[in-house]
């Protein structure tokens, strides 16, 4: 048999969130467009750091997405994932604590760990788990824990090829299977799994809440692009009316490599179809 490597079953993985995303949110594969632009002029106005990102191998990843966020409801939808994840190399690295933001889950990183891989492909997988301790409301509390325990976010197949892959692994043919069933978990899905009046119990309690509990599963709310000038970028995205966020978040611009400065557009309006009692959506 032909073993699939996890790094390639995560490029794969990284590539079909990205296009489904794409297809989700056109403002994000416009977003796309634009960081490719900026990131093309910066390497023309830069050698310097053109030859160093050459050096270490980064030209050929730089418009790839570095990072995704979702957020499951339950322990056991955070156990399968982490199954799930495990076959493209992924593990949950660090702990994060978000109550103290006033955000009821806590949350960790599935991501590659060593440099191989990393240079292979950096995607990871920011995840959340809802912490129903947290939530002060008892109907709501009650409520979400009844829908949960309704749903499951994997499909039977991908269950299946989990338990195939951890008996005797993939090949090239069940790889590319799985990681079209896999990238269905994280798809959205504008018909809620409950009624309106459920959501407006559920929302005004923590919108958190009710975006975790009332929907078929955890949705991909953001993917995250490496653009060399995110000052380039945030003044685009004005110029081409694309909403961005009023300020830079993080640190001024600075001549010395810093961790982290990002932007983003803001989160456009859905349409949701909720299920009423009367069987109307």
């Amino acid at each position: 048999m032909n073993d699939a490597s996890a790094d390639s079953i995560r490029t794969m993985f990284a590539t079909a969130v990205s296009n489904m995303y794409q297809a989700e949110a056109p403002q994000y594969r416009a977003m796309k467009t634009l960081v490719a632009e900026v990131n093309r002029q910066t390497l023309a106005d830069a050698p310097q750091l053109k030859r160093r990102l050459d050096e270490n191998d980064e030209l050929e990843r730089l418009n790839v997405e570095r990072h995704g966020a979702i957020r499951v409801g339950t322990a056991e939808e955070l156990s399968m994932l982490r199954r799930l994840f495990a076959i493209m190399g992924m593990a949950p690295v660090g702990y994060y604590d978000l109550s103290i933001a006033g955000i009821p889950v806590h949350s960790t990183a599935f991501r590659p760990i060593g440099e191989r891989a990393l240079r292979a492909n950096p995607f990871r997988i920011f995840t959340s788990l809802l912490r129903l301790d947290l939530i002060g409301n008892a109907q709501a509390r009650e409520i979400s824990a009844e829908v949960l325990a309704q749903r499951d976010i994997f499909t039977p197949r991908c269950r299946a090829l989990i338990d195939l892959f951890e008996r005797r692994g993939f090949d090239d043919g069940e790889a590319r299977e799985f990681v079209l069933e896999a990238a269905k978990i994280f798809r959205w899905n504008g018909q809620a799994t409950v009624s309106s009046a459920v959501y407006r119990t559920l929302h005004p309690t923590h919108p958190l809440l009710a975006d975790i509990v009332c929907f078929k599963g955890p949705h991909i709310n953001h993917l995250t692009l490496h653009a060399l000038d995110i000052d380039a970028a945030h003044s685009a995205m004005a110029a081409r009316d694309m909403n961005p966020k009023a300020i830079i978040e993080g640190p001024p611009r600075r001549s010395c490599p810093i961790l982290l400065r990002q932007t983003s557009f803001r989160a456009c309006p859905e349409p949701v179809e909720f299920v009423e009692k009367d069987g109307r959506r």
